[in-house]
């Protein structure tokens, strides 16, 4: 099936935590699809090196620096806008992987603020100017680990579970508005900073995760499944989409040559 191009009214896509991973490579995908991608995340000098890039290969990009969690910067972001047509809720990540026992409530609490507030706060502020669009599309980049928990996981699954039921509610609440409501759910993803990040830097750690997996999904692999998605013609609607390497059969059994 051929991809929809993006109507007139609806060409805007704005991409949280664009700055690398999966945020990046969509907002190239969505760029190279037609679309005029606004890519925001924290950290100003990848974000506008990445608009640079977009708008040398000949498409539209646009930089802003903007924390998800600042309500106040979100909602100033948003008067930028009389409408847009995607909003792409992928600012998240993992913090950690103790058990409950011992978990820090800070790191618990900060992957809450970002998976789900920071979803819930963007959603917010931009879901009249996708209304007002008259074709607009809400995606949540969520995880398998928002569909199922593992040892090790607790608050980066409830944290998860929060995106997931957000925007689960979303699609029943605005049924009979001209807005999708779309969930990606990727398993195990290896980017350059995913598990890195979760493990505080510790490389040896990071590279466990992976370790002897043959093809883990790449960021490439996630932007594509999102791209498609959100291409697909305005009737269709993907409420949920679960994506994994071939190698993963579930969040506890992964296939390793080792």
């Amino acid at each position: 099936m051929a991809t929809a191009a993006p109507s007139a009214a609806s060409r805007i896509a704005v991409v949280t935590g664009a700055s690398s991973g999966i945020g990046a490579a969509t907002a190239r995908q969505l760029a190279a699809a037609g679309y005029r991608v606004v890519l925001t995340a924290r950290r100003k000098d990848r974000i506008e090196a990445l608009a640079e890039e977009i708008t040398k290969a000949g498409h539209q990009a646009t930089a802003y620096t903007l924390d998800v969690t600042d309500r106040a910067a979100v909602d100033e972001f948003a008067t930028a806008f009389k409408t847009i047509g995607v909003l792409v809720n992928n600012a998240g990540g993992a913090l950690g992987a103790d058990p409950v026992a011992t978990g820090d409530p800070a790191d618990w609490r900060q992957m809450y603020e970002t998976n789900v507030i920071g979803t819930l706060n963007l959603t917010q502020a931009l879901l009249p100017k996708l209304i007002a669009s008259g074709d607009g599309t809400v995606v949540v980049v969520s995880s398998t680990a928002g569909h199922g928990t593992y040892e090790g996981g607790g608050g980066y699954v409830a944290a998860k579970h929060g995106a997931h039921v957000l925007a689960e509610t979303l699609r029943l609440e605005i049924v009979g508005q001209p807005v999708r409501v779309i969930e990606i759910a990727p398993g195990m993803v290896k980017t350059d900073e995913f598990a890195l990040t979760r493990f505080a830097g510790d490389e040896d750690k990071a590279a466990k995760v992976y370790e002897g997996v043959a093809e883990p999904l790449t960021a490439d692999d996630v932007a594509d499944t999102i791209t498609w998605a959100i291409t697909r013609p305005s009737h269709v609607n993907v409420d949920l989409l679960v994506l994994r390497p071939r190698a993963q059969a579930s969040n506890t059994k992964v296939h390793r040559n080792l």
